[in-house]
């Protein structure tokens, strides 16, 4: 309801949305009869109902394609980092996070710097400088503690405790993002879980190379370390690019990234890098390395802020088997059965938790409405009923600005 006090203006008949935009949500639809105007007859809201599940329902199988776009970014992450550790025996992890960062601030923040106004990169500087320099150590560390703990434990190991960045992006959105979950979305983690641990037990049938295990504790601390790290960025980079914007994130992560590993590269890798065979072939390694990582970066504030940084996490289980099926060519791995159950078992995980929209917990008279720049500012009967919550899930295009819903 419009405030009395304001004029009442003729709304002009607003352009048509785009196609994949879902303007309104099931569980906010005004029940029948409701007054103020809004009510909707029987047949019209089981069509508006039906219309609302096709969009949602291509959405979902949107959702998931995204992910494994992802995942098969870090299965050429992984690709690379394996044919440079084991082939050429370059071991320089903090060289290789400091090539990504350095393209991301040539891209992101140099994009920053010649913006006006409020997002130019020395008003954001000034405002937030010091959350920027802390997510950037956080990111940084993030990937050095999980490649790290390569040499201290196994493979196996590794696997089976990164998984712990799923409840880390859980407990983290429920506490400061205020994300609801439903009992779909948990029957969905698990499974996409169990299908984790069903590769574990392939690789472990089939002999698969285990890794070093010198110090098995000390990995599996390093692998909790990094996995708790990879859940604060995560969530962090959602609040970010829901909240301000993808460039910003991405350019304060590309400079503070880049400034701190040189400064640990120059620290602890510096012989490392000197001790490399320098030819063409590794030099193609670094670049693949770069550009895959360079997408991954670039490609998942998209994804994350599509889905959720916990679908995002969940989709990028499969990077390990994408990884070992191209392994079955490069590397000569032994095949089990039990991969294709492990990856058919996680794609199930992820259809069953992107099938229901998780929510936002707000105050009953504050509600978060759904991106849509080509429509008026949405007024809610009086006498409709409604929820303290309302789902979120939008793969339109989106604008700066977000009208909206006013409650009376």
């Amino acid at each position: 309801m419009i405030p009395p006090e304001q004029p009442q203006q003729q709304l002009q008949p607003p352009p048509p949305a785009p196609p994949n935009h879902v303007v309104t949500t099931i569980e906010n639809l005004p029940a029948e009869g409701s007054g103020g105007g809004g009510s909707l007859s029987a047949s019209s809201r089981a069509g508006v109902r039906q219309r609302i599940r096709k969009v949602l329902n291509r959405e979902m199988l949107i959702s998931v394609a995204l992910g494994q776009v992802l995942s098969l970014l870090i299965c050429g992450i992984g690709l690379t980092s394996k044919y440079l550790s084991e082939d050429f025996h370059a071991n320089t992890p903090v060289f290789q996070s400091f090539l990504n960062y350095i393209l991301l601030f040539l891209v992101y923040t140099t994009t920053l710097a010649v913006r006006q106004g409020e997002e130019n990169l020395l008003a954001i500087l000034r405002r937030r400088w010091w959350k920027y320099m802390i997510l950037g150590l956080i990111d940084l560390e993030a990937n050095y503690l999980v490649v790290k703990a390569y040499q201290y434990t196994t493979l196996t190991s590794i696997q089976l405790l990164d998984c712990f960045v799923i409840p880390v992006v859980i407990l983290l959105s429920w506490f400061f993002l205020l994300i609801r979950y439903k009992a779909v979305h948990f029957i969905g983690i698990v499974v996409c879980i169990l299908g984790m641990g069903c590769m574990v037990g392939a690789d472990v049938l089939v002999g698969r190379h285990q890794g070093a295990g010198e110090n098995k504790l000390v990995g599996d601390l390093l692998v909790l370390g990094g996995a708790t790290l990879y859940g604060i960025s995560n969530v962090w980079e959602e609040y970010i690019i829901r909240t301000l914007s993808r460039v910003e994130f991405l350019g304060m992560i590309g400079l503070f990234g880049a400034f701190f590993s040189g400064i640990q590269l120059a620290i602890m890798e510096h012989k490392e890098l000197l001790k490399v065979p320098w030819d063409w072939q590794i030099g193609l390694l670094y670049v693949g390395f770069s550009a895959c990582m360079f997408g991954l970066y670039s490609f998942m504030p998209v994804v994350i802020k599509k889905t959720s940084a916990t679908s995002v996490n969940l989709s990028l289980l499969t990077a390990d088997l994408y990884s070992l099926f191209c392994g079955l060519f490069l590397f000569h791995y032994k095949f089990s059965g039990l991969y294709l159950l492990s990856f058919f078992t996680i794609l199930i995980g992820l259809v069953l938790y992107s099938s229901t929209s998780t929510y936002i917990a707000q105050d009953p008279r504050v509600y978060k409405q759904f991106r849509n720049p080509s429509g008026p500012v949405v007024d809610l009967p009086t006498t409709a009923q409604v929820e303290p919550s309302v789902t979120y899930t939008s793969l339109g295009q989106e604008t700066e600005e977000e009208p909206h819903v006013r409650v009376a």
